[in-house]
């Protein structure tokens, strides 16, 4: 069954396995004591902190590895805001940094810190100089991903962090998905990872704080890593993590260039086979492995489950495939559509046949998804043909009627349905109203906020914006162009 989640956990490198079976009898003493056991247990945890701290780029002294790369985050984050307090508790963060990053502002915020959030464009990424002007005084401490954990899309690190020193602000970037493809490039001040997204063992991540920075570890703490992880390290897998970053290093520009070639055929061969397919994130400067498509008019959650019952192993940001039922923060910050979002990440040693086999299934399921929804036909969809509904009318297919404002022509209420159901019923009667002409779409789906506007652009009617509805939820409003 071809797996195509590498970007959440990698498979296990036969090398991490190899040295986990094999640390597992001469790693399982405690390496501070120094006895003959425990000496033995530190020779391999030193060695593996040198190989680790030479794949990162910095000195073995200034990593440590930690219980996860969730782990490594909120230390990182929390201990350099702690030690530069006295510059000021001001953050600046992407709009599409990981979860953990996320999650690390709330609690900053929560506690009287203030948080500035860096946008970014249609690809994913941040503009530099956007980034260097939020650095304001009293920034204690800036963080930015090397690349998109949904998008694959590659950020300016090194312009960043050279804007950084400029104005004496550490940079704590967070290289989860890049790692195992190389080194993060510039002057980073705080670097974390994590062993499962390049094949080691989960429960392992490590965190790299160059000397001289200002880090004041929180929580209790004791001797072990530098006070920064507290708790009996784990032996047998950090060596593991250590060993398959060494491997998959050595692997990386071969795999790499095979896999970028792999995804390049997705790129292009998706939007060919599927009608109304939005490939987002930035064609080039991104990871090797990863390439993520929207299709429109199709519930991603069951999308998910056809392909795997086609036998593929996919991911997703759709707000339908969630248990928050809002889209991916990062799709959102986009701009992009997020209906029917499919993440295919390649693991190391995926096949051209494999690639091929699901770009001939992908078709046929994606059809069949919008089949059962009832979509449209292509020529309906994008032009109409019918009657023109006259000013205040309501849209077919049990909707309900409010006050219209003069010059609406129809009103689609899609009040309690979920993507993407609101988008299909706009595609059912945009024809019904003349050029110039407007819909005015009622939806409580926070992904309605998102996909509304990127249907507009990808069928080139135009979006008019949002107001409150005296019904509930939002009112959407589009006029027809075409």
């Amino acid at each position: 069954m071809p797996y195509f989640d590498a970007a959440s956990a990698a498979p296990l490198h036969p090398v991490a396995r190899q040295a986990l079976l094999a640390s597992l009898d001469e790693g399982w003493a405690d390496p501070a004591r120094l006895y003959r056991e425990g000496r033995r247990a530190r020779l391999l945890l030193d060695a593996a902190r040198e190989a680790a701290a030479e794949a990162v780029g910095c000195r073995a002294d200034e990593l440590v590895f930690t219980p996860s790369g969730t782990r490594a985050v909120h230390a990182g984050v929390s201990g350099a805001l702690a030690g530069r307090r006295r510059a000021g508790n001001r953050l600046v963060v992407s709009a599409v940094e990981h979860s953990s990053v996320l999650h690390a502002t709330e609690v900053h915020a929560a506690a009287g810190g203030t948080v500035a959030e860096v946008p970014v464009d249609r690809s994913g990424a941040v503009d530099a100089g956007t980034f260097a002007a939020a650095l304001g005084e009293g920034t204690a401490l800036a963080c930015l991903q090397s690349a998109n954990h949904e998008v694959g899309t590659a950020q300016p690190v090194a312009e960043v962090a050279e804007a950084c020193r400029g104005v004496g602000v550490p940079l704590l970037v967070d290289a989860a998905q890049s790692l195992g493809w190389g080194p993060v490039e510039g002057g980073w001040s705080l670097l974390a990872a994590s062993a499962h997204k390049w094949g080691g063992p989960a429960g392992v991540g490590l965190l790299a704080v160059r000397k001289g920075v200002r880090f004041a570890p929180q929580g209790p703490s004791d001797e072990r890593e530098s006070g920064r992880a507290p708790g009996f390290e784990n032996l047998p897998a950090i060596v593991a993590a250590a060993a398959s970053l060494r491997a998959v290093r050595a692997e990386a520009e071969a795999e790499g260039a095979r896999l970028r070639e792999l995804v390049d055929r997705i790129r292009a061969r998706v939007p060919e086979l599927v009608p109304d397919v939005e490939v987002v994130g930035d064609p080039v400067r991104r990871l090797p492995h990863l390439v993520t498509f929207s299709c429109l008019y199709v519930d991603g959650e069951t999308l998910l489950h056809e392909l795997d019952r086609e036998g593929f192993s996919v991911s997703s940001g759709s707000s339908c495939t969630s248990s928050t039922l809002t889209p991916s923060h990062v799709l959102r910050a986009m701009g992009v559509l997020s209906e029917g979002n499919v993440r295919i990440s390649l693991p190391a040693g995926t096949s051209a046949e494999d690639v091929d086999r699901f770009l001939d299934v992908l078709p046929g399921v994606v059809a069949g998804v919008r089949e059962r929804l009832g979509v449209p036909g292509a020529a309906a969809s994008a032009t109409g043909s019918g009657a023109v509904a006259g000013s205040g009318a309501v849209a077919a297919s049990g909707a309900v009627a409010e006050d219209v404002p003069a010059g609406d022509a129809l009103v689609v209420d899609a009040l309690g349905r979920r993507c993407p159901i609101p988008v299909i019923e706009l595609a059912k009667v945009i024809g019904d109203v003349p050029v110039g002409g407007t819909v005015r779409v009622l939806a409580d789906d926070e992904a309605a906020r998102l996909d509304i506007p990127a249907w507009c652009e990808m069928r080139g009617q135009e979006y008019l914006g949002e107001e409150p509805s005296a019904r509930g939820g939002v009112a959407y409003l589009v006029r027809r162009t075409a």
